[in-house]
């Protein structure tokens, strides 16, 4: 019989543990170096992200949406990002995107079509609609990786709870490469980035 992913999960968690591999990554729960990075779920970035940051387990909250969006200045973004600055010292911010990004190539028809094919009925999402969710506009993608990552950094530094202390930057990180970029750095609440 072939194990499913949970199993196979569970039975190398089970090796993690009793062979004490967790010790290189002890750490406490507050950031190193007082950094909260904000980045793309690309699976690409897991590993290759923080190595080309320098980071070490330990060092940085990080915090993967799709494509680095912060959406809502009222969501769970930046929930956590207020939760990293004034319970564990967060003091600096970086929103970072990555080129060949897949959020640059979403259709939000397509994506409600791919729900009704695996079982999400017209009912439900009529329903929604209904109630006042666009879900198109909730699902689209982005059409530029740069505006889109300013943008980002735009609600977080003009946010009314983040402090004038706090300095947020926007990034590119090849995703091959992992050579960054820097769209803009340490916004000032004065800056205009519209």
């Amino acid at each position: 019989m072939t194990m499913n992913l949970l199993d196979q999960i569970l039975e190398h968690n089970e090796y993690f543990v009793e062979n004490n591999l967790y010790e290189q990554y002890r750490t406490s729960r507050f950031p190193n170096k007082k950094l909260v990075v904000v980045s793309c779920m690309d699976t690409r970035l897991t590993e290759l992200l923080p190595a080309a940051m320098g980071l070490k387990n330990g060092d940085s909250k990080i915090i993967k949406t799709a494509g680095a969006v912060v959406s809502h200045p009222f969501g769970s973004v930046m929930r956590s990002i207020m939760v990293a600055i004034y319970e564990l010292g967060a003091q600096e911010i970086c929103v970072v995107g990555h080129h060949d990004c897949g959020m640059t190539s979403i259709d939000p028809n397509h994506t409600l079509q791919k729900m009704r094919d695996r079982g999400i009925s017209e009912n439900t999402i009529d329903t929604l609609g209904y109630a006042g969710i666009d879900l198109r506009h909730w699902l689209k993608g982005i059409s530029s990786l740069e505006e889109s990552v300013l943008e980002s950094a735009r609600v977080i530094r003009q946010h009314p709870l983040i402090p004038a202390d706090v300095r947020v930057h926007g990034l590119v990180i090849h995703p091959v490469t992992g050579r960054l970029e820097v769209l803009a750095g340490d916004y000032q609440l004065e800056t205009d980035l519209a």
